[in-house]
């Protein structure tokens, strides 16, 4: 289990960070208010502002889904066991933090490729012997659940929480999110818990689906990634799943901390989220 030559796929990783091209970890980094970005990813936001003004809220309520869905798990489940893929720059509370603060012995497996995050991941592991970092390919579920560091670190006899959140979205490869999803449901234990949240599309002809439209198209000219799907296709990526209530909702409604008072603003409409148990 953990141990220091578990580090091992992360020393390899490249380190060559591009500054010219928006990338999306420091896109959501700039979306939550962060200072590990460039000033290309701080127009990628000001261009969503001009349609959506309170995207950080949106990126917050995202951030704060993986909060609640962590202090869940680790304060309700028994598991112990995290596997994060596409953890994104570190910003304040993230999976270890929540988890361990609930759970001492929880061990936790960040997984993302991208260099800028890879550098900020080799500091998450400096002073945590319980978390590790993996550069795997999170688009490409055997790479992840072989990989030497997850294998290492998480024992895959026993449950474990799978997050895929904010990620999918990104996704432009040839496989089918469902899919990939699939792939990594089937080699869960019984027991495990997967937490995904997603971009989310209504379809309905209305200003909420307009919205959503407005938006994919300006994630797709500056990403090349960020594409919005309908309630129907984002439940086809937790099959076999027994939702726990309430069930596919806003990120905002997946049991908040205290009563809604304020009305939420459109765009946190348009990211949704789920936790499913694997029978």
């Amino acid at each position: 289990m953990p141990g220091t030559d578990a580090r091992s796929s992360d020393d390899a990783a490249p380190v060559y960070i591009d500054t010219t091209k928006a990338c999306i970890a420091r896109v959501y980094d700039a979306a939550l208010g962060g200072k590990e970005n460039y000033e290309i990813d701080r127009e990628v936001i000001r261009r969503v502002k001009q349609v959506a003004p309170e995207v950080g809220k949106m990126a917050w309520d995202g951030r704060n889904f993986l909060i609640r869905v962590t202090r869940f798990i680790a304060s309700k489940t028994g598991v112990t066991q995290f596997l994060d893929c596409g953890s994104g720059l570190p910003t304040a509370e993230n999976t270890h933090q929540v988890a361990q603060r609930l759970q001492p012995d929880a061990r936790v497996v960040y997984v993302d490729n991208d260099p800028t995050v890879l550098a900020h991941g080799r500091a998450l592991l400096a002073d945590n012997e319980m978390t590790r970092f993996s550069a795997a390919d999170i688009f490409t579920p055997s790479e992840v659940i072989n990989d030497e560091v997850v294998r290492r670190h998480l024992d895959f006899s026993e449950p474990i929480a799978l997050f895929h959140l904010s990620t999918l979205h990104h996704y432009d490869g040839e496989r089918s999110p469902q899919s990939i999803m699939d792939e990594y449901i089937d080699a869960l234990p019984s027991g495990s818990y997967v937490a995904l949240c997603h971009f989310f599309d209504p379809e309905d002809g209305g200003e909420l689906s307009e919205l959503a439209r407005k938006i994919e198209q300006i994630f797709l000219h500056s990403l090349g990634s960020g594409c919005f799907r309908t309630r129907t296709e984002i439940e086809g990526m937790l099959p076999g799943l027994e939702l726990v209530d309430p069930g596919l909702v806003r990120c905002a409604d997946w049991w908040p901390d205290g009563p809604q008072i304020k009305p939420l603003d459109p765009v946190q409409h348009c990211v949704v989220g789920a936790v499913g148990r694997k029978p």
